[in-house]
């Protein structure tokens, strides 16, 4: 796969913090180009969702989620969505705080 690829999953209303990001990745966010994104991640941009990912991904939760009980994520192409709990579904590592509400 060559980079490592994080997947972070946060609010709709939440946009990426760059220095919290980089506090906890050592690193530079970088927003993967439609291109990338089915190859890296195993889903199409539109299609995103968290579980049913390629091997080696590693997904994050942020925590502008926790306000919500359930959620609606796209689940594999952009005509589809389902309502979940992440924390039951997704195969996330932790919960993260590198978003900040808009």
């Amino acid at each position: 796969m060559g980079e490592k690829v994080i997947m972070i999953v946060a609010a709709g209303d939440a946009k990426i913090d760059n220095a919290k990001y980089k506090a906890q990745f050592g690193t530079k966010a970088k927003m993967l180009s439609f291109k990338e994104a089915k190859p890296l991640v195993g889903h199409a941009i539109g299609g995103v969702c968290p579980f049913t990912v390629n091997v080696g991904v590693e997904t994050y939760l942020d925590v502008s989620l926790k306000r919500f009980h359930t959620v609606f994520p796209a689940c594999g192409s952009m005509n589809s969505a389902i309502q979940i709990s992440l924390e039951e579904y997704s195969d996330f590592i932790n919960w993260i705080d590198v978003y900040k509400i808009l």
